[in-house]
């Protein structure tokens, strides 16, 4: 049966290329009615060679607009139903939106900040067909259908090629890539212009959507980020303390004992972390630390933390920890060190020290029989 309708129609919206018929040549008659419609462009070939091309419309095939396909042939033989063997070849050009690019596996970049780190990109891109003989040439050869995904891998490796060196040339530290994404597109859609154009193909746009490192990167870059933030070591541990007692407040079957506890703990941990700091500096022995507004002659001294507390503290106000009571003038009151025989402050002698209880370590006034803190019996 001799073919009187040529056309191709895509129901799918990929459709690039379509052969008509997909194998072989087709018997075709003079009069037949060739439909091209708005985005497409219809090739005649014979015998492997491009001839006449049509655009957008309807064409009735007669001998007048085939000169190419005529001159292989001996029009005066044929009449109206004689055949003469031909293929046509669709070429769509519309413009391919949404083709999705990225890296199949982390491309390895030297940083400014931080030394090597390996990186991932994503985007988009759309492409049209623009030179179809050359298409068809270089990429369709005897395909009978060609869609959009079948040639998606060749062109995002082409892209991914192009964006991997471009960034070797220009990438300085990837904190400066958000900021630079329009430009990095405009200069890639300029790359791969020529690349495309080999093709037939055109490139109207390029979109870069991320580029980023691995995952575990990005963790120690939030960690760092959150370390900026208190801006030492001392702000930081006294931060993941802190998240810890509300983490640890927030679990099931906590009592206020177990917060004071908890609190007490704060305290001790952050007075070590005092005392480390002065142990590092070598040739500072630990000093007692002085709150800002207390005077010189205030409380004794913590034992574990060296922080000077306020006269007749029981608990250490840096570390919580238990203070013992230190021995005083009997006619001033001011705390004198131990063993001494004369009060610092008013000059007066001192008696014998009192004795301090063994459960609480308050001091009781000589022959005492119970202990004036807690009660305890001597």
């Amino acid at each position: 049966m001799l073919v009187e309708v040529i056309q191709s129609l895509d129901n799918t919206g990929e459709l690039i290329v379509s052969r008509f018929p997909e194998d072989g040549e087709a018997d075709l008659k003079l009069g037949a009615q060739l439909i091209v419609r708005q985005t497409q462009t219809a090739v005649f070939f014979r015998s492997g060679k491009a001839l006449d091309t049509f655009g957008p419309g309807r064409h009735t095939l007669i001998s007048g607009n085939l000169p190419l396909l005529g001159e292989l042939l001996n029009w005066g033989v044929f009449r109206g139903d004689t055949p003469f063997k031909a293929e046509v070849i669709f070429t769509n050009h519309k413009v391919f939106t949404n083709q999705k690019w990225g890296t199949k596996e982390p491309v390895l970049f030297r940083d400014r900040e931080l030394s090597m780190v390996r990186l991932r990109a994503f985007g988009i891109h759309s492409f049209r067909v623009t030179d179809a003989h050359r298409f068809v040439d270089t990429i369709v050869g005897t395909q009978g259908i060609v869609t959009s995904p079948q040639i998606a891998d060749f062109l995002r490796n082409i892209i991914i090629g192009r964006l991997a060196d471009f960034l070797g040339e220009t990438l300085q530290t990837i904190f400066d890539l958000p900021s630079s994404y329009d430009e990095i597109g405009t200069a890639m859609k300029a790359r791969i212009r020529d690349d495309f154009g080999k093709y037939g193909l055109s490139v109207e746009d390029f979109i870069i959507s991320a580029i980023t490192p691995p995952e575990e990167v990005q963790k120690r870059i939030d960690e760092r980020s959150s370390m900026a933030l208190f801006g030492n070591l001392d702000h930081y541990m006294k931060y993941k303390t802190a998240q810890a007692l509300q983490d640890a407040a927030q679990q099931p079957g906590g009592t206020a004992g177990a917060g004071v506890g908890a609190g007490l703990g704060l305290g001790v941990g952050l007075g070590m972390l005092g005392g480390l700091q002065q142990a590092l500096q070598p040739g500072q022995p630990a000093a007692p630390t002085t709150p800002q507004g207390a005077s010189a002659a205030a409380g004794p001294p913590c034992e574990q933390c060296r922080q000077v507390n306020p006269p007749g503290a029981k608990f250490c106000s840096g570390c919580g920890g238990a203070l013992r009571s230190a021995p005083t003038c009997p006619k001033c009151q001011s705390v004198v060190a131990a063993g001494a025989k004369f009060c610092s402050g008013c000059g007066g002698a001192l008696v014998a020290p009192p004795a301090a209880c063994p459960q609480c370590q308050t001091a009781s006034a000589p022959g005492a029989k119970f202990c004036a803190g807690c009660g305890h019996r001597f």
